[in-house]
């Protein structure tokens, strides 16, 4: 991954009652010239009192002539690191980036597209949205809190946007079996299969895309492994660091297997 670069914020806006993006500029932008990935990733160098920490977000909107790029942070009051920053940022705030990584772009030679995710992908989606070939077919499925926490997404012929709403009780489920009975597992698994190659974009909370989606798949749709992007941006229940440890754990174990 590239080196770092120092960006300064320029605005901050609402998206959603839980996103707010987040406009940055910084004096050099070349680490991006080369980068085709629409779930192009970057660290965020975040000050703390007791130090930084990092955190990876989607970076959206690069402009190299402008030297400008975005990054929506989800927010859920004062949880975590990164979202209580971007609520308060303001104009000549500061931070470092290191990057970019990536790893997904819409294949123009698919048959048709599954974008999926909560509100932590919804910028990886967004980008993807855009970056459709024209005539592309694509079913997109985003699970939100309520019908307000909904945001514009780009407008595409041979797209279809459904919003699914987790309601209140939602976060009731127990932390293992959390997310099995989250709205956006039983949305992918009812969705009408297409004839024809598909390539997903599956990303959001771990339980639900790691346990509840996942299989459904890879195993019972017998998709190539190569044809799917999938994996947890986060895990209720769990902070940043007991995710990683959790994610490293999941990963040995199915090596081991």
């Amino acid at each position: 991954m590239p080196g770092a670069t120092d960006l300064v914020v320029t605005s901050a806006e609402r998206r959603s009652p839980a996103l707010v993006r987040v406009r940055f500029r910084t004096d050099d932008l070349s680490a991006f010239a080369d980068s085709v990935f629409t779930d192009r990733y970057v660290k965020l160098v975040i000050p703390t009192d007791d130090g930084e920490v990092v955190r990876t977000y989607t970076a959206l909107e690069p402009d190299l002539d402008a030297r400008t790029l975005a990054i929506d942070f989800v927010v859920h009051g004062d949880e975590g690191v990164a979202g209580p920053w971007a609520a308060t940022a303001a104009p000549g705030d500061l931070l470092t980036v290191r990057g970019p990584g990536g790893a997904y772009t819409p294949d123009p030679d698919a048959d048709w597209h599954l974008l999926a995710g909560d509100e932590s992908a919804i910028p990886a989606i967004g980008a993807a949205i855009e970056a459709l070939p024209a005539g592309a077919t694509a079913y997109v499925l985003i699970e939100v809190s309520s019908p307000d926490h909904q945001v514009d997404l780009p407008v595409r012929d041979g797209v279809e946007v459904t919003w699914l709403h987790r309601g209140a009780s939602s976060h009731a489920v127990g932390d293992e079996g959390a997310g099995l009975e989250a709205p956006l597992v039983g949305a992918v698994r009812d969705l009408p299969w297409r004839e024809g190659r598909v390539q997903a974009f599956v990303h959001g909370e771990a339980a639900a895309v790691m346990h509840g989606i996942r299989p459904y798949l890879l195993k019972e749709r017998g998709l190539p492994r190569a044809d799917v992007s999938i994996s947890g941006y986060w895990r209720r229940g769990r902070t940043e660091e007991a995710f990683r440890a959790w994610k490293s754990e999941l990963a040995a174990a199915e090596t081991a297997r």
